[in-house]
């Protein structure tokens, strides 16, 4: 599957959520979302909230900043922070876009970017996005998000879209 004015995404299966029959989600595939609609929704936010797990097993939710890179959602945090030092442990993540009506959801996992993992081209311009958007640079870490499964929805339930990666990119 490729969509437009987006990085093809081959390995993902768009279909809809499955929930309940009350929540009236349509059983088509008509009006569903593109990729698209993901990386500019994700581009345009300011703050996004990211789920990651403590090490007794309880979820630790925060707010943060991001940038959309390469079709690909990257935050970033201190070394010390509490979510930082979970995705050390554990590389489980969510994020979600601060808005409630227009949705984006990614479920997956984080990987880390540094000096050490990660091309300085990629860092520098990871860096960049930082100081366009933020008006700040931002240094390692950074993470960029592999989505296992991503949700998005703007007019629920009539175009409300899932995708499932078979990679966990």
């Amino acid at each position: 599957m490729t969509d437009e004015d987006s990085r093809p995404i081959d390995d993902a299966h768009r279909s809809r959520p499955a929930t309940e029959a009350s929540y009236g989600i349509p059983d088509d595939s008509e009006g569903l979302l593109s990729w698209a609609f993901v990386g500019e929704k994700l581009a345009g936010d300011r703050s996004y909230w990211i789920t990651t797990v403590r090490p007794d097993g309880f979820p630790h939710v925060r707010p943060t900043w991001g940038v959309w890179v390469d079709g690909a959602f990257h935050c970033g945090g201190g070394e010390r922070t509490r979510w930082v030092r979970n995705l050390e442990r554990n590389p489980d993540i969510v994020v979600h876009r601060e808005d409630a009506a227009e949705v984006v959801i990614l479920e997956g996992r984080a990987e880390r970017l540094d000096e050490e993992t990660a091309d300085a081209d990629l860092l520098e311009e990871l860096d960049g996005a930082y100081e366009e958007k933020y008006d700040v640079r931002h240094g390692t870490p950074f993470f960029r998000v592999h989505p296992n499964v991503a949700f998005a929805w703007s007019e629920f339930p009539t175009d409300a879209t899932r995708w499932t990666f078979t990679d966990g990119r």
